[in-house]
């Protein structure tokens, strides 16, 4: 089973943008803290690349900003490509 839930902050302005094929894409950050402290008695955050498609990405670019609490559920998908220098870059994306 691949799934996920997460709470978190929006932690960037979200920009709603067409794909090619017409659909609707919101890639997203959402920031996370963790249940616990580091040795310097702070919490800590994840940041966690979201994307979401059609009416789920309409929907949270007209009900949501950046610093908006959020609560998300997807599945988990991992990629790579080369970037301009020839090096491979993996990515990790949580499809929402």
């Amino acid at each position: 089973m691949n799934k996920f839930e997460a709470v978190g902050r929006i932690s960037k302005d979200l920009e709603l943008k067409t794909s090619q094929n017409g659909k609707s894409v919101l890639k997203f950050t959402v920031a996370t803290q963790r249940k616990f402290k580091n040795s310097k008695g702070e919490y800590e955050s994840d940041f966690l690349p979201c994307v979401a498609f059609e009416k789920t990405a309409e929907f949270i670019s007209k009900y949501f900003s950046k610093g908006s609490m959020i609560g998300v559920t997807g599945r988990i998908q991992t990629g790579s490509y080369t970037n301009k220098s020839g090096d491979k870059v993996f990515t990790v994306d949580l499809f929402v």
